[in-house]
């Protein structure tokens, strides 16, 4: 483990899904985690800053910080409805992070560790670390452009980058189409993925603050690209009974063809949601789990239990 004990570290995007686990985390190994948040707050080392952009002001956060770890983020949706959402993403992603950095740096902040996403990489495939970025969409485009302006800063100014890409995230608080798709297993709904044999990779959310945490301080991550996962792929037909294992259920999968369910997802205007359940996406950690000696703290079933306990909790569901 790579000591942290008594930093200061800054954690933009603090109070969101990801941001919890990672602060949490890293005030359990002893660093002083610094919060950043766009609400009125009063909690000790909590700061308010203005919405993610080119003329954010982190100064007072940032007093006295040895390692920023940027959350903070113009998230991906699926039904954009802005003029124009390049540009929308660009200010927040894109300008607003290189903002932080310059900030950062005059601050004699040493190394920012940057979340990005597999979205870089593409929408479909089977990426490792030596993979050519290839964003598709508005939000994956930002976060490319983002990465490259912050290692071009590095070299200017001996701020330390590293870079973090994850798949999708999963785990206690995860929302959008894995509640869903969690929901619709824990009421016994039919789902016609029985004869899907994709791979798809996944994070747990436990798993990805563990990454982030190493590669605020280990040597071997400045300048670095990392992708991460729980290094077990899983067909959506798996993840389905996965879940269903997990809320203590059977599976209830149908064997349907992937052309049909294609077919009919077209008809209802639903294509690019289910080309996500029915194609590849993997990514490999090797590299992340070499460099700093790293491995998944979670295997994909403890994962899936705590996410299912945190689900139940919610009240959402009674399992008999």
């Amino acid at each position: 483990m790579v000591e942290v004990k008594g930093q200061r570290i800054l954690v933009t995007g603090a109070t969101g899904f990801v941001g919890q686990r990672v602060c949490a985390l890293l005030e359990s190994r002893g660093a002083v985690v610094v919060k950043t948040s766009r609400a009125p707050c009063s909690e000790p080392n909590m700061f308010q800053v203005e919405p993610l952009g080119p003329n954010t002001n982190w100064q007072e956060a940032l007093q006295g910080c040895h390692a920023v770890v940027h959350l903070a983020a113009r998230v991906h949706v699926m039904n954009d409805e802005s003029a124009n959402p390049l540009h929308e993403f660009r200010l927040a992603n894109t300008a607003g992070t290189l903002q932080l950095a310059r900030q950062a740096a005059q601050c004699g902040v040493k190394r920012l560790v940057f979340v990005s996403s597999i979205k870089v990489n593409g929408e479909a495939g089977e990426f490792t670390a030596d993979s050519q970025a290839n964003p598709i969409d508005p939000y994956g485009i930002s976060k490319f452009e983002a990465e490259q302006q912050l290692f071009e800063f590095s070299k200017q100014s001996g701020l330390e980058v590293t870079v973090v890409r994850p798949p999708l995230v999963y785990g206690p608080g995860v929302r959008a189409n894995f509640l869903k798709l969690l929901g619709a297993v824990a009421r016994g709904i039919p789902l016609p993925f029985g004869a899907v044999h994709n791979k798809r990779s996944l994070v747990f959310v436990g798993n990805l603050a563990s990454a982030i945490a190493s590669c605020v301080q280990h040597p071997n991550a400045v300048g670095r690209v990392f992708l991460v996962s729980d290094n077990a792929d899983v067909s959506t037909a798996q993840l389905v009974r996965e879940m269903a294992n997990a809320l203590g259920r059977k599976p209830n999968v149908l064997p349907v063809p992937p052309a049909l369910i294609e077919t009919v997802a077209a008809l209802l205007g639903k294509r690019a949601a289910v080309q996500r359940l029915l194609g590849n996406l993997t990514v490999s950690p090797q590299v992340l789990c070499d460099e700093l000696n790293w491995s998944p703290p979670f295997t994909l079933q403890a994962g899936m239990k705590e996410t299912v306990d945190w689900y139940l909790q919610q009240g959402q569901l009674k399992i008999a």
